[in-house]
């Protein structure tokens, strides 16, 4: 898809703040810091819509992006390591896991994990999660540049070895520096619009 049209639109943490065209929804899932705002603003053709920040844990709304008229990206908060409160996190856990699950315009959850190191424990919960209520996943495996490309393919099986991933849910190897993926996954997003 080549993206001329890219807007936020809003921030949202109940279901009557959702946006009401009714598009394709894709959210994004990953522990803070692996890389999902340089995925957004790679895969949308800008340096900073998404904003990429040092501390992790900075989103902490379900964020809207409009693209081209046609569907919505939308960025989770990050799990994992964020410093924030326990009842900051658990606040984020329902409007999130109410927003995954109950969310008919969610066409897939891509989740965002990084190929130099084997799948946390959060990265599994969380795909587990997707696997428990039947929710779609599009796995994409970031900063495949910093590994030999001779490597890949190991780091790929690490990955969906780890995850125990089902064999519809597609596998994506991403490099945000040099593009590697972004075709392919921009095929398999509008493969499930």
């Amino acid at each position: 898809m080549k993206v001329h049209n890219v807007e936020m639109i809003m921030s949202a943490v109940r279901p009557e703040q959702y946006p009401k065209e009714g598009y394709p929804e894709f959210a994004l899932a990953g522990r803070s810091n692996v890389g999902k705002s340089s995925f957004i603003n790679k895969m949308i053709g800008r340096k900073s819509l998404a904003r990429t920040s040092s501390k992790p844990g900075k989103t902490q709304t379900l964020n809207f992006y409009k693209i081209e008229e046609q569907l919505f990206f939308v960025d989770v908060p990050g799990y994992g390591y964020a410093k924030v409160s326990k009842s900051s996190r658990e606040t984020w856990g329902k409007f999130i896991q109410q927003y995954m699950v109950e969310r008919e315009h969610l066409r897939a959850v891509i989740q965002i994990v990084d190929l130099r190191h084997p799948p946390s424990k959060d990265d599994c919960a969380m795909y587990d999660f997707l696997v428990n209520y039947n929710i779609p996943a599009i796995i994409v495996a970031t900063k495949a540049d910093k590994i030999p490309k001779g490597k890949w393919d190991k780091h790929l099986k690490i990955v969906r070895d780890t995850l125990q991933m089902r064999s519809f849910d597609s596998l994506i190897m991403f490099s945000s520096e040099k593009g590697i993926g972004m075709d392919e996954a921009w095929r398999e997003i509008e493969s499930r619009m």
